[in-house]
């Protein structure tokens, strides 16, 4: 019932720069939280950042570094990534937690995008 399509990933350097971005669409009424999640080979899920009305929080390997920003018009999230390490490679997924016309709560998840730091 909610598709969230995310685009932005791709191949960076060391120090170098990427911004992910996630439009949620559906008959959503408001999106209650977007996140940024990760998972490298062989590794858990790990939360990267969330944002929420009430705030934002981060993985402690990427406060400083990294930014979580939604527009909340476009039902869209950011994450603009700097100073990417080697260690940030991985698969980055989209999740949001959305309150749907009908009044369903619902969490829905991104296909997921490649990100790889590499030089």
């Amino acid at each position: 019932q909610v598709q969230l399509v995310e685009s932005g990933g791709g191949l960076v350097q060391p120090g170098g720069s990427l911004r992910l971005s996630c439009a949620a669409s559906g008959s959503i009424f408001t999106i209650r939280a977007m996140g940024w999640y990760r998972q490298a080979p062989g590794k858990e899920r790990e939360l990267v950042a969330r944002i929420t009305s009430g705030g934002t929080n981060y993985a402690n390997s990427v406060k400083g570094r990294f930014t979580i920003s939604r527009d909340n018009a476009k039902n869209t999230a950011y994450l603009q990534m700097n100073s990417l390490k080697p260690e940030d490679t991985a698969v980055y997924y989209c999740n949001a937690a959305v309150v749907m016309v009908s009044g369903t709560y619902l969490e829905a998840w991104g296909q997921g995008t490649r990100v790889t730091v590499s030089s």
